[in-house]
């Protein structure tokens, strides 16, 4: 019997810890150095409450220049990831302002689960004192919990890919997101199969270093008859 396939797309603000909690979960190693994404793919094989499930995870970048280039890989999403750093109130608040209206307008009846990441940086000496010269503090669970309410995500977790904790808890809240979603009218897929057959994106994945100064990569994308190059 074929497992069941999920596609889960990971979204957030730049730097937030999103390939390192894919990474930790698909390797259970922490990356050393930080690579800005584009597009990246992972698979995963997983059972959840003893079902066997094809999990296929996308990262993507939360930088502003690939605003338009990111939602090419949500159609035929099942359920969407949206993470912000605890050690960074402005990836938190940006959870409302930007990653849930782009999630909900592109995929309006697709499933969010809201993952704080870098649970260590909350009591993390340099970081605690950092965000206090600015009169700031990490975020804390209840703010965590408040917001997933206000954005109306199935769960609130946190996790730490540096210390491998929570990190599969993620991962098995979204399958079962999927698997036992909560009634609710016209609850589907991002873009219906009949729609995906009219319209073909085409993704050139790869990965781009800043550091480096390396952005050779072009991705083209058909839709319909109308083809866009970026």
């Amino acid at each position: 019997m074929e497992p069941n396939t999920i596609k889960c797309v990971v979204v957030g603000d730049g730097a937030v810890g999103k390939t390192c909690l894919l990474i930790s979960y698909t390797t259970n190693a922490f990356p050393e150095e930080y690579i800005p994404t584009v597009f990246d793919n992972y698979s995963a094989q997983t059972a959840v409450d003893g079902q066997l499930v094809s999990l296929n995870l996308w990262d993507t970048a939360g930088q502003e220049e690939y605003d338009r280039l990111r939602t090419l890989s949500y159609p035929q999403t099942n359920i969407f990831v949206i993470c912000f750093s605890i050690g960074n109130p402005s990836s938190y608040a940006n959870v409302r302002h930007k990653w849930h209206p782009e999630v909900s307008h592109h995929c309006p009846n697709v499933p969010v689960l809201l993952v704080g990441t870098k649970r260590d940086l909350r009591n993390d000496t340099e970081t605690v004192k950092k965000l206090k010269e600015q009169s700031l503090v990490p975020t804390t669970p209840q703010q965590g919990t408040s917001l997933a309410k206000q954005v109306g995500a199935v769960k609130y977790l946190e996790c730490s890919a540096l210390m491998q904790d929570g990190v599969h808890e993620v991962f098995s809240e979204a399958v079962r997101a999927v698997l036992y979603p909560a009634t609710k009218k016209n609850t589907k897929k991002c873009c219906s199969q009949q729609a995906a057959k009219r319209s073909t994106y085409c993704l050139s994945a790869y990965r781009t270093s800043w550091l480096e100064g390396a952005r050779n990569a072009a991705v083209t994308c058909v839709s319909g008859n109308f083809p866009f190059s970026y």
